[in-house]
């Protein structure tokens, strides 16, 4: 069944009882938000808001919260025909009329993918005056005000006409202006660049809600060269329908979304946007963003807000990144025949960390597949890499881990990048997407038994609570950072630290240890490679060779935005008026 609209969705999802409705009045300003977090934290249902404060539309939330939910909205599908294009791709060379017969399904299925041009659109129903009639959200306190959670943002190259539809933050600015929050390394950041350029304007379509394979494939990890339409396509399980309307817009208007802003960017103009929180777990910190002027508002009739709320992982995009890497992760090794598997950890914020399986058929062929991985697409903004030619469950971060480090040599397979781009939000650098990468190579034979437990003791009363986290891997709690304080080369004397491969200092061992989630969140978003990785060392063959164990500053830095806290007034509220139907799920 092709599920074309938000308002479908959620009464498929009350159908198959995963649907929780709110009639009581909820403040779109912290309480709905603050609701979302604890019922996500429960693993909980999909909540339908039915009575908003200042908006006659309802709001929906954690549509896409769990495996089972994401099931419901694409079915199975869609995996058979990635992992049928993917098998068929391998084997059909050389070919012969019994490969090609048993390939015969996939030019069914790809005949009903692509878009469908048609007369009306459910979207024209109705126009709206104003962007106040709209029920977004505020998640956190510092946030800068309300903003769209799950914009559809769609444009076309100025130069080619290819499209694009992306997921980019859209603060609201005024009545008919909002922020747009571009960035640099997408799609829809080239092509404003592009106009930019020339001085033109670059119009654009801001869509919420319609059929969910729309919302899922703006933040698919596509090559630029694969329209993110063909996807929705696909996840649709038939075309998706346009249409086209020069007196509207002159791109085409998906036709069964239930929110489109229509208007355009203007080159030139920056305005201030944010902080808000992000899926990092932190604030985006304040920044001039490019704007975008609102011309028309529509809403379908049967019209409901999407919504969602991004903080510390794990949080709703957790189930929407980890279905996104099983669809598409039998295409990587067809992409990138060097590679078998690629899984980026949502834990890190998605782009801090990620594990690979390579191939190494001859001495440090692996180090070639971790640069393909590096120039592909979203993975060129991971910022470490681990590399493995062991076939290990990759989703199993400390198993992957262990299989690296047990055929690591810290002389040669740590390679560090210096002075190149690093994602938006991750604020570890020393300016805004500037930074740095690591590849840590672990391939072949092992070559050494980890380290398994601490042999002696601190002696230095700033280090406290060492705790191992798993065979050669020490965490240590230190003292709270301060530029200069010299406290890597202090722990590094320390003979605790001695026989281990990596040494991690954090602001709470305990809380960095409790799990891998844990570990990898307080690690791995907190330290910039080119800047935090310290050791005994000296450059051979122009690379840095480390002698003993590699030191990670690993602690909050004092230009580092705030980690995310919910306001303990709204917890409270919301504590007395949900806290027991919440404490029933």
């Amino acid at each position: 069944m092709s599920i074309r609209s938000t308002s479908e969705f959620v009464k498929e999802l009350s159908k198959q009882g995963e649907l929780l409705e709110i009639k009581e009045e909820v403040d779109p300003i912290l309480e709905i938000a603050e609701i979302q977090r604890r019922v996500v934290a429960k693993r909980g249902p999909a909540l339908l808001f039915s009575n908003v404060k200042g908006s006659k539309f309802s709001v929906a939330t954690n549509l896409y919260g769990s495996e089972r939910r994401i099931r419901i909205a694409f079915g199975e599908e869609p995996e058979k025909f990635i992992q049928k294009i993917a098998y068929t791709a391998k084997h059909l060379m050389p070919p012969s009329p019994k490969k090609v017969w048993e390939a015969r399904s996939l030019a069914w299925t790809a005949l009903k993918v692509g878009l469908r041009k048609v007369n009306k659109a459910p979207i024209l129903d109705s126009e709206l005056q104003s962007l106040d009639e709209l029920p977004a959200l505020k998640s956190w306190p510092k946030d800068a005000g309300r903003f769209i959670t799950l914009p559809l943002v769609y444009t076309e190259s100025p130069k080619t006409g290819k499209g694009n539809l992306g997921m980019y933050r859209i603060q609201f600015h005024g009545p008919k202006l909002t922020g747009m929050h571009i960035q640099i390394h997408r799609g829809g950041g080239f092509h404003y660049s592009e106009a930019e350029e020339e001085g033109n304007v670059l119009p654009a379509h801001i869509y919420v809600g319609g059929p969910p394979a729309l919302t899922i494939s703006a933040v698919a990890p596509l090559p630029e060269e694969i329209s993110e339409f063909l996807l929705a396509s696909l996840l649709l399980g038939e075309r998706l329908k346009v249409v086209k309307n020069k007196k509207v817009s002159p791109l085409p208007i998906v036709a069964d979304a239930d929110f489109a802003l229509i208007g355009k960017i203007p080159p030139k103009i920056r305005r201030p946007e944010g902080p808000f929180g992000d899926h990092y777990g932190y604030y985006a910190l304040k920044h001039d963003y490019p704007v975008f002027e609102v011309d028309k508002i529509y809403a379908r009739k049967d019209a409901i807000w999407p919504a969602t709320v991004v903080g510390r992982p794990p949080q709703e995009d957790h189930w929407i990144a980890e279905y996104l890497q099983h669809l598409l992760s039998p295409m990587f090794p067809i992409v990138m025949p060097q590679v078998k598997g690629i899984w980026a950890y949502e834990e890190s914020g998605v782009h801090s960390l990620a594990a690979a399986i390579v191939k190494e058929r001859y001495k440090k062929e692996a180090f070639m597949g971790a640069l393909r991985i590096l120039g592909e697409g979203q993975l060129s903004l991971t910022k470490f890499l681990i590399v493995t030619d062991q076939d290990v469950p990759l989703m199993d971060f400390k198993t992957t881990l262990l299989a690296a480090l047990e055929r690591f040599q810290p002389e040669t397979d740590l390679h560090i990048f210096s002075n190149i781009s690093q994602d938006t939000l991750d604020y570890t650098g020393p300016k805004v997407n500037e930074g740095s990468k690591a590849i840590l190579l672990g391939v072949g034979p092992k070559i050494q038994k980890l380290k398994p437990k601490i042999t002696s003791t601190l002696k230095n009363s700033k280090f406290k609570d060492p705790k191992v986290y798993c065979p050669g891997v020490l965490v240590v709690s230190g003292p709270k950072y301060k530029k200069g304080d010299g406290s890597l080369e202090l722990l590094r004397k320390e003979a605790i630290t001695q026989g281990f491969l990596f040494v991690f200092l954090v602001d709470d061992s305990g809380e960095a240890t409790k799990s891998d989630h844990d570990f990898i969140w307080n690690v791995f978003t907190r330290f910039e490679p080119a800047a935090d990785i310290f050791g005994d060392s000296k450059v051979i063959r122009n690379h840095i060779s480390f002698q003993g164990p590699i030191l990670v500053d690993a602690r909050l830095k004092t230009w580092y935005p705030p980690v995310l806290e919910e306001d303990p007034k709204i917890s409270k509220q919301v504590e007395n008026r949900f806290g027991r139907l919440l404490d029933s799920l």
